[in-house]
């Protein structure tokens, strides 16, 4: 059955458009495309998203020239340019189809992905693409197509079933280093909560490994607000890093036998630091407009040198709320680095890292 994402407009100029194949928390797809939209229209291009409410992924179709790479959008986890939609794909050759698909003189690959809705449904899937994998890649090389090519485009296929995908090639380079956007990350045994896994993949999502080396070197300095029971203060604690976790309620005992762990019982709003800190981190629940001011305050008076900080945000026209959040950052901090992303593990928050 044909998917109403695949349809095309009846407008002039339509047919040079590439949609994008764009992975999004479910639920999430109106704002995902809401972001698009402005994106596409700041960089001075025509677009418009196809999407199902719930599906996981949206269709975006943009004049020539708009290429977001996956780090510059926040609901976006995933994206590549859709390069041939592959229906009814026979069952006894998948693989000699989807070969037949890629464009003429591909001759080597940085890589294949295969891809499926990140809903309940979808991952069912995931068996299917696990064993199709090896079958494709034995075709690929015995086609004289290298893998792992440095270099090379790297092939995505999104299966929404078994015989019906979307064939792309990506630059590795801007599309996410892990499939589908979701980085496997464990829990790790000792964390005070599951809130730690989000400041490890936003550590690893909103700064690269340089940035990392220099700012999370063993001695550096931060402070948490908000930080019962402490799962975003043990990820500090755990590169060396020495805490002021300010919170009015408990926190993990065991953080407090580190050494390197004051406990304030203070109100976060309220609270300064006596001496600039390397690191301001917050995930308290409040006003997403609220905490934008606040850690503008602190950075625009030099209480910290960069943030990062979760911003809550309303069930409906998050875009919106979460523009209005940066644009406030933006006129506090003038020429701030700002990176924004809904993480795998946030729920109705993004995460923001922030640097004057």
């Amino acid at each position: 059955m044909p998917d109403p994402r695949d349809a095309r407009p009846a407008h002039p100029g339509s047919e040079a458009r590439q949609p994008l194949l764009v992975h999004c928390r479910p639920g999430f797809e109106s704002d995902c495309a809401a972001e698009l939209g402005a994106r596409a229209t700041a960089a001075g291009s025509a677009g418009f998203a196809r999407a199902v409410p719930d599906a996981a992924w949206l269709s975006f179709e943009a004049d020539a020239g708009f290429a977001p790479g996956w780090l510059e959008l926040c609901f976006a986890r995933e994206l590549w340019p859709v390069h041939a939609v592959l229906d009814g794909l026979p069952e006894r050759d998948r693989v000699g189809a989807i070969i037949e698909a890629l464009p003429d003189g591909c001759a080597a690959l940085g890589g294949v992905r295969l891809e499926h809705p990140d809903t309940n449904a979808g991952k069912e899937l995931s068996a299917f693409c696990r064993k199709f994998l090896a079958p494709l890649e034995r075709a690929l090389k015995a086609r004289r197509i290298a893998l792992d090519a440095p270099g090379a485009p790297r092939l995505h296929l999104f299966f929404t079933d078994s015989r019906h995908a979307r064939l792309g090639l990506a630059d590795a380079a801007r599309s996410a280093p892990w499939p589908m956007g979701i980085p496997r990350l464990r829990f790790p045994r000792g964390a005070p909560s599951r809130s730690t896994l989000k400041l490890e993949e936003a550590f690893l999502t909103l700064l690269d490994e340089p940035e990392r080396a220099a700012w999370l070197a063993p001695g550096g300095s931060a402070v948490d607000l908000g930080a019962a029971p402490g799962g975003w203060t043990w990820q500090l604690v755990q590169r060396g890093l020495r805490v002021a976790a300010i919170d009015n309620a408990a926190l993990d005992p065991s953080l407090l036998e580190s050494g390197l762990v004051q406990h304030l019982r203070e109100d976060g709003f309220r609270y300064r630091p006596r001496a600039p800190v390397d690191w301001l981190v917050c995930d308290m629940v409040e006003q997403p407009q609220r905490i934008a001011a606040l850690v503008s305050e602190w950075l625009a008076r030099g209480d910290a040198r960069r943030a990062l900080f979760n911003l809550k945000l309303p069930m409906k026209q998050r875009w919106r709320a979460l523009d209005g959040c940066l644009a406030t950052l933006r006129a506090r901090l003038p020429g701030a680095t700002l990176r924004a992303k809904h993480l795998y593990h946030d729920r109705e928050e993004v995460t923001v890292f922030a640097a004057p």
